[in-house]
């Protein structure tokens, strides 16, 4: 009975395993022949679950079969449809050599025409990408690619109407290129804004709007927008003349250079106005202006008073009682004062005197002459500092651009400019303001030897 025992536990011992792994098994046996029992059970579940995967692999199998059964009659379709189609490729072939024949032969001395055609409608449409007056008919160009695209597909002719259209539209660009007309079309403002805008064009020159700006057409977009830069002076009124006239003869600045503007307009705008060259004189440029400024106010100031005082002088001449409120009755004051002195004093008396007026009336001219030297060395000294920083740019970047170097030139010598102008102006008013001077002056030295002269006879008498 113990060897019985033993045994029992033995196989409930190799058998654990498979015990714990066994969904029979759900709870604890509580004895030996429970244990054995549920064993077994688990042993036929798990034999009638193999059977079960056996059958499913087995069928499994069969579709497989099935399916590749499938795939290889598509396969014998799919091959006897290619040679079917590669046969009609080449049915197609031949049938296409055939009819390119049949149409080159039909076509005959028209093949030659057709040629010419192509070039010109190829002509025609970059003629009409450029010219301004697809601004007033836009239609045109997309007409002539059409016909273009047409005629190198080789599969369709151009009709009788088609050819009599491009012989129109080239008819038209001739005919349109000496009209001056006015049309409605969208216009692109400076600020971006776009408006429904009278314009006017001149031939394939111009556009122009009623407030006298110069238009551009752009030809990648087809639209029309105002230059950023006018050419400015009569160019604008001209223009502005031109909107508003409805027949007779105008004056108009017509760019005849080109039909996108011009490279005369471009230069013109593009070439700075006063203002723009004195700002490109910088802080020098600044500074030779203001000298100038108060070089200019400065003998206006004198000549304004010299002016006056000139007249008080002629005034006084005409009267015979000294005044003190110019400097020639100052000076005959003197005489008045020492009527009884003798005539070596009274002369020292009288240029002390007129030493006295000689800073009043000479006043500023020192300042004035000051001006007219150191205005031009002024210039000089900005044309200088421009050429070293043009000469160290082209260091920098190189001499690649002839125009940038031009412009960095032309730029340093605007203070030379600005040097003369100052100069020449200064010199000539302290020319005037010292002849005024030298001319009450003069009066004074004369007034002062006839009183001396009849100072000596009287005494003499």
């Amino acid at each position: 009975m113990k060897r019985n025992l033993f045994k029992a536990a033995a196989l409930a011992v190799g058998s654990a395993i498979a015990i714990a792994s066994s969904p029979v098994i759900a709870q604890e046996a509580k004895s030996l022949d429970e244990l054995l029992d549920m064993v077994k059970k688990g042993h036929v579940q798990d034999i009638r679950e193999h059977r079960a995967r056996e059958q499913r692999f087995i069928n499994a199998r069969s579709e497989q079969q099935s399916m590749l059964a499938e795939a290889k009659r598509t396969l014998a379709n799919e091959e006897k449809r290619s040679a079917q189609l590669e046969n009609t490729f080449e049915e197609n072939e031949t049938v296409i050599t055939e009819k390119q024949r049949q149409l080159k032969e039909r076509l005959g001395t028209l093949t030659e025409l057709f040629g010419h055609l192509t070039s010109t409608a190829g002509d025609m449409r970059s003629n009409f990408s450029t010219s301004i007056i697809s601004a007033q008919f836009p239609a045109r160009e997309e007409f002539v690619t059409q016909l273009i695209d047409k005629m190198s597909g080789a599969e369709e002719l151009p009709s009788i109407e088609e050819i009599e259209r491009m012989w129109y539209e080239m008819q038209r660009e001739m005919t349109e290129s000496g009209r001056v007309v006015k049309f409605q079309t969208e216009v692109t403002t400076v600020d971006g804004k776009k408006e429904q805008q009278e314009v006017v064009r001149v031939g394939t020159f111009n556009l122009v709007n009623g407030d006298g700006n110069y238009l551009q057409y752009i030809p990648e977009t087809g639209s029309v927008a105002v230059l950023a830069r006018q050419p400015g002076g009569a160019y604008n009124s001209w223009a502005e003349d031109l909107s508003s006239a409805s027949s007779g003869v105008t004056p108009f600045g017509v760019d005849p250079t080109g039909p996108k503007g011009g490279s005369y307009l471009a230069a013109l705008i593009d070439s700075p106005t006063l203002v723009e060259r004195w700002h490109q004189g910088g802080v020098v440029g600044y500074v030779i202006t203001a000298v100038g400024v108060l070089a200019m106010l400065i003998a206006i100031w004198r000549l304004i008073v010299l002016g006056i005082e000139d007249m008080k002088v002629n005034k006084q001449l005409k009267s015979g009682t000294a005044s003190d409120g110019n400097s020639l009755g100052r000076v005959l004051k003197v005489h008045e004062q020492n009527p009884n002195m003798d005539s070596e004093t009274l002369e020292l008396k009288l240029s002390e005197a007129i030493l006295k007026e000689t800073p009043r009336l000479e006043r500023s001219l020192n300042l004035l002459k000051i001006i007219a030297a150191v205005a031009p060395l002024l210039g000089l000294l900005g044309t200088v500092t421009g050429m070293i920083i043009t000469f160290q740019a082209i260091t920098i970047f190189g001499a690649g651009d002839p125009k940038a170097m031009a412009g960095g030139i032309s730029g340093a010598l605007v203070t030379t400019v600005l040097g003369l102008i100052v100069a020449i102006p200064t010199v000539l008013m302290h020319t005037f303001v010292s002849g005024r001077a030298k001319k009450i002056l003069h009066v004074l030295d004369e007034q002062s030897t006839g009183i001396i002269a009849e100072h000596t006879e009287g005494r003499a008498g």
